[in-house]
């Protein structure tokens, strides 16, 4: 009879001490379970679709879609919940609407999500204990502070009012969803790495082996033995490093759409809080500060967003550099053998490796270290564009009230000569 993780191995499950992909990936998906965002369960090393799981994911985005809607309807209908300027109403439906089609990504792509974290088990079932015990401390410190700062604004929803505790209450939802949708990704770009360095010590053995044994690969019956051997190693390593990069493909296949919405949002909520910070640094208030989540609101919501981008930036770009590893050490066991049959099988790897685009990738969309430049652009020359909007508004109101009443002004006539 089949057993659940759940009940089997729970109890073998340590924090910062992970020893697979099941006890790595644990605090995860009991986070996600938790908020109704996991409607799988695990059987031994297979995830399989939970119909209690999925019913209660669906319930759960129909709930929150009519939230967004009774939220709307006060926002734009009603105005009980009228935002205080035109930034205002642009950051706060910006916000809500790209997190209402984060959720509907999340919930239209279950089926690739489940195909993806079953084919990374299974994948990732060959790395070193180590590699995870490492990958651990990594991804449960990243896990449990993201989690516990966001919780620790959850105080600030309650209100007098109830449509300002409902109107919190949404957007502290939302900005979870999106938290433990990047957390996800993050940890299978992570995971993704560690099969990348796991291939990287497999050829560096390789070559360590050769180099140590080649004064004797002139011996004939040595060198048939040894040979085959180390070609059978080498075409087993490229078959690993073949279901990795269709692992990359498929990851970048299904989080292509989260990861946009993503970006677009961070950039957003970036500049309009810098925005809103100069505007109380000269005085002025465009912005009701009770209708804000955060605590310290501009603070603590661009560092929020900044530090996340930057920890999936870094994540890609440390998956993507031990990619690229794997070219440069089949080159050097290239430029340390003499052996035919070995060159050949190893320019047959360095010709799939040229084929194989192991970058992280949305929509043609880079999740790189460029991507931070790009976005740090943007947000200056928006921001440049906005202040720029606000002098001349004021400057138009100042000339509005120098004009003269006509009704006490009287009326002067030149004569033209």
């Amino acid at each position: 009879m089949e057993k659940s993780f759940e009940k089997s191995q729970l109890k073998q499950w340590e924090l910062f001490r992970a020893t697979n992909y099941f006890t790595l990936m644990w605090p995860s998906f009991l986070l996600l379970k938790l908020h109704g965002l996991f409607p799988y369960k695990i059987i031994i090393t297979r995830f399989v679709l939970s119909k209690i799981g999925y019913s209660m994911t669906r319930i759960i985005v129909i709930l929150y879609i009519l939230l967004l809607g009774f939220i709307l309807y006060h926002v734009n209908i009603s105005t009980a919940l009228a935002y205080d300027s035109v930034p205002g109403t642009l950051q706060g439906h910006s916000y809500l609407l790209l997190g209402w089609l984060l959720a509907i990504f999340y919930y239209s792509y279950y089926n690739k999500r489940m195909n993806l974290l079953d084919n990374i088990a299974k994948v990732s079932s060959k790395i070193p204990s180590r590699l995870f015990s490492h990958l651990s401390k990594i991804i449960h410190t990243k896990d449990l502070i993201g989690f516990l700062f966001l919780m620790a604004q959850s105080p600030n929803i309650f209100s007098s009012n109830p449509l300002l505790i409902a109107n919190k209450f949404l957007i502290l939802y939302t900005t979870l969803i999106v938290y433990f949708m990047d957390m996800l990704y993050m940890n299978c770009v992570l995971i993704i790495g560690a099969c990348f360095e796991d291939i990287n010590e497999k050829l560096i053995k390789l070559k360590f082996n050769i180099d140590r044994d080649e004064p004797h690969m002139l011996r004939r019956i040595y060198h048939v033995e040894h040979n085959s051997v180390i070609v059978t190693d080498v075409q087993l390593i490229m078959k690993e490093h073949n279901e990795i990069s269709d692992l990359v493909n498929e990851l970048n296949h299904t989080f292509s759409l989260q990861l946009i919405t993503t970006v677009i949002m961070t950039f957003a909520e970036i500049t309009f809080s810098l925005y809103f910070y100069i505007l109380e640094m000269v005085g002025a208030k465009e912005i009701n500060l009770e209708k804000q989540l955060w605590y310290s609101y501009f603070i603590t919501s661009v560092t929020y967003y900044a530090v996340k981008l930057t920890t999936m930036v870094w994540a890609c770009e440390r998956s993507k550099s031990r990619a690229m590893e794997t070219g440069i050490v089949v080159h050097q066991i290239m430029n340390n053998t003499v052996d035919r049959e070995i060159i050949e099988e190893l320019q047959l790897f360095s010709l799939q490796l040229l084929h194989r685009d192991n970058r992280f990738i949305a929509r043609g969309l880079a999740i790189d270290a460029l991507l931070l430049t790009s976005i740090v652009g943007g947000i200056t020359t928006y921001l440049l564009i906005l202040i720029q909007f606000l002098v001349s508004s004021n400057s138009c109101a100042t000339e509005v009230t120098k004009i003269p009443n006509s009704t006490t002004a009287p009326l002067q006539y030149t004569t033209i000569k």
